[in-house]
């Protein structure tokens, strides 16, 4: 994995943690605006989530790495993109797996499993490099009772 200097986000969390995960992937856009890229074709994908929070669980972390990893790497690592009918969706534009989608998709899925955990921490930003001069940032929404410095 290169070694990569991420923008930061702001929040008031006492702890940080990021995450860097590579990929080997396939996908197509299915939109006459996409171009060459309305072929199948791949890349390696470089991701980098950052997790914030106030307090660790009972092992002493915010969240572990290797789940992290688990839940990324190992559902996309040497797929097809578009065949994850779960996260992408060939008929709807917001759902194509471009990669402001794919950083979207790697948010939900961490914060979906951060929810069910005691501690509770926020997937607070997701990087997501598709090509050496391209890369795409996804910052969710504030909602309510969530905190950002």
């Amino acid at each position: 994995m290169m070694q990569q200097i991420y923008p930061s986000v702001a929040h008031p969390y006492e702890y940080e943690l990021n995450k860097d995960i590579q990929f080997a992937a396939a996908h197509y856009i299915p939109s006459d605006e996409a171009g060459k890229c309305r072929k199948l074709h791949g890349h390696t994908y470089f991701a980098n989530i950052t997790v914030a929070g106030d307090e660790l669980d009972a092992s002493g972390f915010l969240v572990n790495f290797a789940k992290i990893k688990e839940l990324i790497h190992d559902r996309f690592d040497h797929t097809v993109l578009n065949d994850d009918a779960e996260s992408f969706d060939s008929e709807l534009p917001d759902r194509f797996p471009t990669t402001e989608v794919v950083a979207r998709t790697i948010y939900e899925i961490v914060q979906r499993y951060l929810d069910g955990t005691a501690n509770r921490p926020r997937c607070v930003q997701v990087y997501v490099r598709e090509t050496p001069t391209s890369y795409c940032i996804y910052r969710p929404k504030l909602k309510e009772g969530d905190r950002r410095g």
